[in-house]
């Protein structure tokens, strides 16, 4: 590389550096190389650019001056319009065939629980709670309301709906066992006594959008880890050579 060259690429990555751009630029260089093979039908390529000219408000009489303004030439324009339609056919291709067994392991985070809980730090009190409950004496929404010690008596004691993990790993575990309006017993959880009943599960379904968001959970888990993976400068000043050597 020429020492002007040189120069040039490393005022371009103190730059980069200093706006705190150069995992942003890594992460489309490194997009680039997963989508280069990736093929596009002129039908398919003409559909990405009508709706990005629409979406960015381009007409025919506005194009050069919009292209003038970002610095862009049409070629240049008309590839970004596409790259989107290229990177979702990747992750079709590549990450659709793992979503089915990746759907299993992530199923406790993806499935949904709406539950009612009350807690409070004395036991007798969480007893007398329970059977007045269990008794029709009164409704869990009324006890919770004048009982309950936490941010669940504003709400009646009901939360949710909520991923299923995300409640404290001993509530998750009383749910996931429950049947709907299932009320258990008061029972020690850290420096409270809670009461827990199931009010609806609502397991999560692989459909088209479901599939859709696993696929890209796969995608940027995999992105991520090849990031952590190289040198940040020296990803780019390789790229920024490839592109010197092909110019």
């Amino acid at each position: 590389m020429q020492t002007g060259s040189q120069e040039q690429v490393d005022g371009l990555l103190a730059l980069l550096s200093r706006y705190q751009l150069m995992p942003q630029l890594v992460r489309s260089l490194m997009i680039d190389q997963a989508i280069a093979d990736i093929p596009c039908t002129e039908e398919e390529r003409q559909t990405a650019i009508a709706a990005f000219e629409a979406q960015q408000q381009i007409t025919p009489t506005t194009r050069q001056a919009w292209l003038d303004q970002q610095g862009m030439s049409l070629a240049q324009m008309q590839e970004l319009a596409v790259r989107p339609v290229l990177l979702e056919k990747h992750k079709t291709t590549v990450w659709g065939p793992k979503v089915d067994n990746y759907f299993l392991t992530r199923k406790a985070h993806l499935d949904q629980v709406v539950y009612s809980l009350i807690r409070t730090k004395d036991m007798g009190l969480a007893q007398e709670i329970y059977f007045r409950i269990l008794e029709g004496e009164q409704s869990f929404a009324e006890l919770a309301r004048e009982h309950s010690q936490g941010a669940e008596a504003k709400t009646s004691g009901l939360l949710g709906p909520v991923p299923l993990a995300q409640p404290h790993p001993a509530i998750s575990k009383l749910l996931s066992v429950s049947q709907p309006g299932q009320l258990w017993a008061p029972r020690p959880l850290a420096e409270w006594v809670v009461i827990v009943r199931l009010e609806k599960l609502m397991p999560a379904r692989l459909d088209k959008s479901m599939r859709r968001r696993l696929q890209d959970e796969l995608f940027e888990t995999w992105l991520a880890q090849k990031m952590q993976q190289v040198d940040l400068t020296q990803f780019v000043t390789a790229s920024l050579r490839d592109c010197n050597s092909i110019s």
